[in-house]
């Protein structure tokens, strides 16, 4: 289907800036862009109705690394690059927060826990001695004299997750009210969001980039931000990110629920939090990582009874419960949790892998890539 003269010179014509994808990166590119060149024509281009892939998918965690994560961390960066990127998510946080305002996203800061397992007793030990070296390095990102502390009682009712660790600063968001106000955001400032979208082929011929749509269009731009995380191997096959897939569950209101807060479980592929009085409770891809390493949105059996009987064993063990709604999202990750930032060709820039801390990292990633940009005078 090709675009008509009166829609290609009204919607397409002369643009300065084309941006695919409208999570969390892509909007906060667009926006960043928008406060550099105030007259630059923005465009963003999205493949779903609603933003795809993650950003609002996830469970809303303001979160920037558990100690048990952090410790994995230090097994492929240096120390250097850990708390740099710690401190990234920190910056991001705060930067997102005054974006888009937190009362508007239902910012509430209850504090995280990492629980640990009866089989994990000695993960939790690594942990343990390694609090007073975390809390000292972090002392200089997050202010607050111990980021991480020891929880000897457990107050939720938990069954043998007794070994907690409470994550102080965390926090907590609605995701989707995110997301609408950084559309409303990007709207009221004059960018374009085109929803249903798919990107076949895109090349930079040095003066211009021409992107070519699965529906027959061919669109001219100036620049291109490719802010597409989870489904970027479609685009970009050699760039070094894969998708994978974390299943998520919502119950109906649990009444006198006790869970307030966030919290990391099994080095953080599983979490949950409360919503009100329900309980969020995702990820599992360990449980089956071939099949899980997917942009393929869908819920598998395997993934769904592990989650539920965690709930039932481990969670709520005296509370009955109902589940209300199931989903995916698709994340970015690969070896190291080191985003990608860069520029792929004069006029082409890529922002993508935030290894499942969107929510914490993304506003950040998206005003970066906007830097990346060389402008003509």
């Amino acid at each position: 289907m090709n675009l008509s003269f009166w829609e290609n010179s009204t919607f397409f014509n002369e643009v300065d800036a084309v941006i695919i994808g409208s999570g969390i990166v892509g909007l906060n590119a667009a926006l960043e862009l928008k406060q550099q060149q105030p007259n630059w024509k923005i465009i963003v281009l999205e493949k779903g109705i609603l933003p795809s892939g993650a950003s609002t998918k996830n469970a809303g965690f303001a979160c920037f690394g558990s100690p048990s994560e952090l410790l994995d961390d230090l097994q492929t960066l240096s120390e250097t690059e850990v708390f740099d990127l710690v401190e990234k998510r920190w910056r991001g946080l705060q930067n997102l927060l005054q974006i888009v305002g937190a009362n508007s996203i239902d910012f509430e800061q209850f504090g995280g826990h990492e629980l640990f397992l009866e089989k994990d007793k000695k993960l939790y030990q690594e942990c343990v001695e390694a609090l007073p070296f975390l809390n000292n390095n972090l002392k200089r990102i997050i202010p607050t004299p111990f980021v991480y502390e020891i929880i000897k009682k457990d107050k939720f009712g938990f069954n043998e997750l007794n070994n907690q660790i409470k994550i102080n600063a965390e926090g907590q968001i609605n995701t989707g009210k995110m997301m609408q106000r950084l559309i409303q955001i990007a709207t009221e400032k004059g960018i374009k969001i085109y929803n249903g979208i798919s990107i076949q082929h895109f090349e930079d011929l040095g003066h211009q980039v021409e992107i070519q749509t699965e529906n027959g269009w061919l669109i001219k731009t100036q620049k291109l931000i490719i802010a597409t995380n989870g489904f970027t191997k479609k685009l970009l096959p050699k760039l070094k990110i894969k998708p994978a897939r974390n299943q998520v569950l919502v119950t109906k209101p649990i009444e006198n629920l006790k869970i307030k807060g966030t919290f990391h479980l099994d080095k953080g592929y599983l979490y949950f939090r409360n919503i009100g009085n329900r309980i969020l409770f995702g990820g599992g891809r360990n449980i089956d990582l071939q099949t899980e390493s997917t942009a393929d949105f869908g819920m598998t059996d395997l993934v769904k009874n592990q989650l539920i009987q965690l709930l039932k064993t481990n969670i709520l063990p005296n509370q009955s419960f109902e589940v209300e709604q199931f989903w995916s999202g698709i994340l970015g990750i690969g070896e190291s949790k080191q985003p990608i930032i860069k520029n792929i060709s004069k006029n082409i820039t890529v922002a993508v892998r935030l290894g499942g801390m969107g929510v914490a990292i993304g506003s950040l990633i998206g005003k970066e890539a906007a830097s990346f940009m060389k402008y003509e005078s």
